[in-house]
């Protein structure tokens, strides 16, 4: 009897959850879902746990109505063509694809089963026609990053007000010579000297960070990108040991020892986009679900950190602060 007004308790409160995300409240298909993933993050980390959690509330259950294939899972850049072609030959319903080149290479794969993917500016890559009407197979959230990035940079200057050498570390597959134009725009009436440095292979991370810093940076804006993101620790490890104060994309990545951090949760981003899978699981198309972008930004700053670089943040900016780690 107890198991039994689970179950009924559980798709009641899945019908509630598709009433209030407006897809329609009829019955799980008898049919499992099946889901490909195209990432270079494990099932482990925590947008993956906060992505299962999610579709938890909505009544999915793992092994019930989902199957996920975990063969793309923690995949390198250079494998996402080869992963998508057998994730689409094998018969997915659909693909969640993290970042520009996961979902390209979903694209190439196949340009009718639904993409669930997650971008720093969807229609900036070309992925898609527009946030409203993407008008492809493609779907999901677009991050905001060429605002953001221009805030960050912001930022960077009321943090350090005398530094005048600013690094950029942008991955070049990512920023765009109009991405560039438009933080010098926000640097020139602010006397900073941007000092790009590029890097679109892991290798080439450290590499770039050792180079501004010895170029005499004196902080350093981390640009939105995936390659970063997958490699932020590396990042981060290195910042200390250069003693170069930066600010990267991801709230988390402060949290896990970056100075600073402003942006949405990469968390919060990925159950956003659960709620979007639960739409396509109930039969909405990729082309008419408009493209979401995230609604709530968070800055952290890490004084842990600022401490041992033997940095003191401005208190007028420590009070806007979202989140303090001390």
């Amino acid at each position: 009897m107890g198991s039994t007004f689970y179950l009924a308790r559980r798709d009641f409160l899945a019908v509630l959850a598709a009433f209030a995300m407006g897809v329609p409240p009829r019955a799980w298909a008898q049919q499992t879902y099946r889901l490909g993933v195209l990432s270079g993050r494990g099932r482990g980390e925590p947008n993956f746990l906060a992505f299962f959690d999610e579709l938890s509330h909505f009544g999915v259950v793992e092994g019930e109505h989902l199957a996920v294939d975990p063969r793309g899972f923690e995949s390198s850049e250079d494998r996402f063509a080869l992963v998508a072609k057998e994730l689409v030959t094998s018969g997915i319903n659909a693909v969640l694809a993290a970042g520009d080149a996961a979902i390209a290479a979903a694209q190439s794969a196949s340009r009718t089963v639904p993409i669930l993917g997650i971008s720093d500016d969807m229609v900036g890559a070309g992925l898609v026609r527009s946030l409203t009407r993407p008008g492809s197979n493609v779907t999901g959230v677009s991050i905001l990053s060429t605002e953001l990035n221009s805030k960050r940079l912001e930022i960077l200057a009321e943090a350090f007000k005398d530094a005048r050498r600013i690094a950029v570390l942008a991955d070049p597959r990512i920023t765009t010579p109009m991405h560039v134009k438009m933080l010098r725009d926000v640097a020139r009436p602010r006397n900073l000297d941007l000092m790009l440095y590029e890097a679109s292979t892991s290798e080439q991370i450290i590499p770039a960070v050792d180079a501004a810093s010895k170029a005499g940076a004196q902080a350093m804006n981390v640009l939105a990108s995936p390659l970063f993101s997958f490699n932020s620790r590396r990042i981060t490890d290195r910042m200390l040991e250069v003693r170069l104060p930066a600010i990267f994309q991801w709230p988390e990545i402060a949290e896990e020892g970056g100075l600073l951090a402003y942006g949405p949760r990469i968390t919060r981003v990925y159950r956003q986009m659960a709620a979007q899978l639960v739409k396509l699981m109930h039969g909405s198309k990729p082309e008419e679900l408009p493209i979401e972008q995230p609604t709530v930004f968070e800055f952290v700053a890490n004084l842990k950190t600022a401490s041992t670089m033997g940095i003191t943040l401005p208190h007028s900016l420590l009070t806007r602060t979202d989140v303090v780690i001390e």
